[in-house]
């Protein structure tokens, strides 16, 4: 049985249908709904969306892109009936839709979503990969591996995610690796902004002579390690007494955190300001960005230091050396190693000039390697190679039919 392919591929307008886990604030998260608009504005696909969990503060943005409608498939876990039933949904959605492209988000849209399109024959199938070892248990490690097999290609963000997957038993061939993109709009503060004004909408304290040491990272995850982060400030604040640090993130861990803070003698030095929507204005009053990560596949947090204009303090994990050129845009660090971050943080806060300069060579990288015009183009590169694909075979198999054979196997 053939796949679900429009009559004619080369005229039609294919629908590509991107799948999300929830709309709760996350990198991946936000790199799909920056994917959906792309893809609205550059008009070649007809988009849809559609989540496992219709909540979260992400979505009054997905409602603005003006989408006729987001579906909902909620999980309680994949081993009861109501798996079952919320997969023949998606197939007969599928269907309905005629959806020549699924692109998934995570490991949950990838087992299900990518089971339910090989079911529906989806002729174009896009599974995800953002990250390294640390994040799955082994057993849902499993659980993706046997999703990928029915996917066409495995989409990593990092060439550190590519060569993961390779360990993995992912064929080579079947990686395509496209880096996350960055709307620089959402960076870059309006040039009527005051120091004063970026502070006061923050909750930050107006002082002036305080300089701010940022990290945006989620605090539901242990594997942030803002603990390394906070141990770092403690060195700073000893060397660099003007030195202040916010913690931009929300999460279960916070509690915990502001007590480690105030072990430190920190606690008039580290300000958690919970999630925030005012990156651009963190970033305009911040000196540097930092990521104390233990594991990562491509981080949305330093793109996001780059764009800015920040010089980059993080941990050499995932595909943080891909984006920081060492020396030039910032710096790389050991994982758990505080001593040499705090090294590093103090010798950009006592050197502005270096500083200054590191963060426009950052951004001058992200316009040219990590910008969201470049992640489009890529990705509509790889739809369109799958989707030739498709139209390819089929000629071949009215000409030279192969019995059994499936356009994307």
């Amino acid at each position: 049985m053939r796949g679900i392919v429009p009559s004619d591929l080369s005229a039609a307008k294919p629908n590509v249908l991107l799948l999300l886990d929830s709309f709760e604030m996350g990198g991946a998260e936000s790199q799909i709904l920056l994917l959906a608009r792309l893809l609205i504005e550059s008009g070649r696909y007809r988009v849809h969306l559609a989540c496992l969990n219709r909540s979260g503060p992400l979505l009054n943005e997905a409602e603005r892109l003006g989408l006729d409608d987001i579906p909902e498939f909620r999980l309680n876990n994949f081993h009861d009936w109501n798996a079952v039933a919320q997969l023949r949904r998606f197939v007969r959605f599928l269907r309905q839709k005629n959806i020549s492209v699924i692109h998934t988000e995570g490991f949950y849209t990838n087992v299900f979503g990518i089971t339910g399109a090989a079911l529906a024959r989806v002729p174009a199938r896009v599974a995800f990969r953002g990250s390294v070892a640390g994040w799955l248990t082994p057993r849902q490690e499993s659980l993706e591996r046997a999703a990928f097999r029915l996917a066409s290609v495995v989409h990593a963000n990092s060439d550190a995610v590519r060569k993961f997957l390779i360990q993995q038993r992912v064929p080579p061939r079947k990686i395509a690796l496209v880096y996350n993109g960055l709307d620089l709009s959402r960076v870059t503060a309006s040039p009527s902004l005051t120091r004063a004004d970026a502070l006061a909408k923050l909750g930050l304290p107006e002082q002036p002579s305080r300089r701010f040491v940022t990290i945006i990272a989620n605090l539901h995850n242990p594997i942030k390690d803002h603990s390394m982060f906070l141990r770092a400030a403690a060195r700073v604040r000893a060397e660099v007494p003007d030195a202040a640090f916010v913690i931009a993130g929300e999460g279960n861990l916070v509690e915990q955190h502001r007590a480690r803070a105030r072990d430190l003698g920190l606690e008039r030095d580290v300000f958690f300001i919970g999630r925030c929507d005012q990156v651009a204005e963190l970033l305009f009053v911040s000196e540097i960005g930092v990521l104390s990560s233990k594991a990562e596949g491509f981080s949305n947090s330093i793109l996001e230091y780059m764009g800015a204009g920040r010089p980059v303090v993080a941990t050499d994990v995932g595909g943080a050396r891909e984006q920081i050129i060492e020396g030039e845009t910032g710096y790389l660090v050991a994982g758990g190693d505080h001593e040499t971050m705090a090294a590093r943080i103090i010798s950009l806060l006592r050197d502005e000039d270096q500083a200054r300069a590191m963060g426009e060579r950052g951004r001058q990288i992200v316009k040219n390697k990590f910008s969201a015009e470049v992640q489009l183009a890529e990705t509509e590169r790889l739809y369109d190679d799958l989707l030739s694909r498709v139209v390819t075979h089929r000629n071949k198999q009215h000409e030279d039919p192969l019995p059994g054979l499936e356009p994307t196997s």
